[in-house]
């Protein structure tokens, strides 16, 4: 008799039965696969593959010429940095929010509700686990590519004030993780594009209230709480902390904040793609 507490076979649409398992739905190293076809698909879509890079970088680029020129230095710790250099980190964690959420949001609907390619994924040995843990790897290795750019032109233009902005890289991939995987634990309950403007409702706030451009003393008590709470604000504390040297085992808190939640996410992500996917 089959324990059905560890393992299930359930018919594919191709009729071969897909096992199952606690193992598989956490994914294996068969998700590799669904990020070498994303990589195929965008050999010949590279120009929207680098869009999501722009907008902060036109940011960066606009706060540099002009607004840096009326806004004093701003005081971070115990430092007087120029205002450029402050708001640089938060747009280097924008960059990684937007590259992760680009992949994990629209092109997971798209595929899984318009494309039905996941249905034609598992009638391969893929099962619900590869297919979250391949678009998660794929969403995050996007995000990567625009965080590495954005640093690149961070030093290039001197905004990187300490060696301990090499760090920024991973931080700024812990960022992309935990956007990437709740963005696609959210996307498996959209049932139509017009809940998307959900998602810019969630972004947009995010991008102009988590400390991004001003500091968070600047709000009230009560605001100053509920920001705190948001990952961007966290990977913006964490980026800009490295940047600037300013290091303290806060930055290990807000480390540890991203990537729980991008394990609660990748989860749930999971979950709900068996539930969508499977018979």
């Amino acid at each position: 008799m089959t324990d059905v507490s560890h393992s299930t076979d359930t018919p594919q649409p191709g009729g071969v039965p897909l096992r199952i398992t606690p193992v598989a739905m956490l994914g294996t190293r068969r998700a590799r696969r669904l990020v070498e076809r994303n990589i195929l698909v965008y050999r010949r879509s590279w120009v929207f593959f680098v869009s999501g890079f722009f907008e902060p970088f036109f940011y960066l680029l606009s706060i540099g010429l002009g607004l840096n020129k009326l806004v004093g230095p701003i005081h971070v710790g115990q430092q007087l940095i120029p205002y450029t250099i402050y708001v640089a980190p938060g747009l280097l964690a924008s960059s990684a929010m937007n590259g992760a959420t680009l992949d994990s949001t629209f092109n997971v609907f798209f595929k899984l509700k318009i494309a039905k390619t996941y249905d034609a994924v598992l009638s391969t040995p893929l099962g619900p686990g590869d297919v979250a843990l391949g678009e998660l790897t794929w969403a995050l290795m996007r995000a990567t590519v625009y965080s590495t750019a954005f640093l690149v032109v961070m030093a290039g233009l001197g905004y990187v004030l300490s060696p301990w902005a090499i760090l920024c890289l991973p931080a700024a991939m812990c960022v992309s993780f935990a956007f990437a995987a709740v963005g696609m634990a959210g996307t498996t309950y959209m049932r139509s594009w017009q809940d998307f403007d959900k998602v810019s409702l969630a972004l947009i706030p995010l991008f102009l209230f988590s400390a991004t451009f001003y500091p968070l003393s600047v709000y009230p008590g009560w605001v100053q709480a509920v920001i705190r709470c948001t990952p961007l604000y966290q990977g913006i504390a964490l980026l800009r902390g490295l940047d600037t040297g300013i290091l303290s085992w806060t930055l290990a808190g807000h480390a540890a904040y991203l990537v729980t939640a991008g394990f609660l996410g990748l989860a749930v992500a999971t979950r709900r793609m068996a539930a969508l996917l499977l018979p």
